[in-house]
């Protein structure tokens, strides 16, 4: 079934407004420190770059903007990954709530490295790159393993996906890390690797699917060698 540009409702936009709000009030909210600063530097870069990203879906590319909408176990696909999708979404809840509960409320992890917190920082400016160029460059960036074949889906190969194939994968990654390093959360840190592992695995099945079912993406990968990190894989 095709999915309509006008299929994406008022209502849609608000209950993504509403999500883009959820998490930074939970960081704060958790934490039992409305004036943690770590906290409030990480909720503005999560809600600049979602706010500027979906004011340019709406405006630039709607029919993204609908495929962004899809709702999991449609439109073919692929059923292995509606277990990698919903798995990630139950990490990125457990991964807002641990780490303000671990970094500020109940203090597990003490005595965090300056040295990590800014590192953590530079990552998230990296992910921000990653992520808002990954939909500005790529008009078939579904959250969903599948084929888009009602909108004739092709190989994209500019911008940042002639920098490595994965680059929504790149910024999320970043993310995953970067966020726990920043708020000084261990625990946050062992999560994000761990969901960064399901992105990595998620890509041997995708990048399988692709060399399948989608023409070019074999010339495509003799093009761009490397999936995530530049000379190394």
């Amino acid at each position: 079934m095709t999915v309509e540009i006008d299929k994406v409702t008022t209502g849609q936009i608000l209950i993504s407004i509403i999500w883009m709000l959820i998490f930074p009030t939970l960081v704060l909210f958790l934490s039992g420190d409305w004036f943690w600063v770590e906290g409030w530097i990480f909720d503005i870069w999560f809600i600049v770059l979602g706010f500027s990203t979906i004011i340019y879906v709406y405006r630039k590319d709607p029919a993204l903007l609908a495929e962004r909408f899809r709702s999991p176990g449609t439109g073919n696909q692929k059923g292995w990954d509606l277990y990698f999708y919903y798995v990630e979404v139950i990490a990125f809840f457990a991964f807002f709530i641990i780490m303000p509960l671990d970094a500020k409320r109940y203090e597990w992890t003490t005595d965090f490295p300056l040295w990590l917190k800014i590192l953590g920082g530079i990552g998230l400016l990296k992910s921000f790159f990653f992520l808002y160029r990954a939909y500005t460059d790529n008009t078939f960036l579904s959250p969903l393993v599948r084929i888009q074949t009602e909108r004739k889906q092709k190989v994209i190969s500019e911008g940042v996906y002639g920098f490595v194939r994965h680059p929504m994968y790149l910024g999320a990654i970043l993310l995953f890390l970067g966020t726990p390093m920043l708020l000084s959360s261990k625990y946050g840190i062992v999560l994000g690797i761990l969901m960064s592992l399901l992105l990595v695995a998620r890509i041997f099945g995708e990048e399988k699917m692709l060399v399948e079912e989608l023409e070019g993406y074999e010339d495509y990968k003799t093009k761009v060698k490397y999936r995530l990190i530049p000379f190394v894989w």
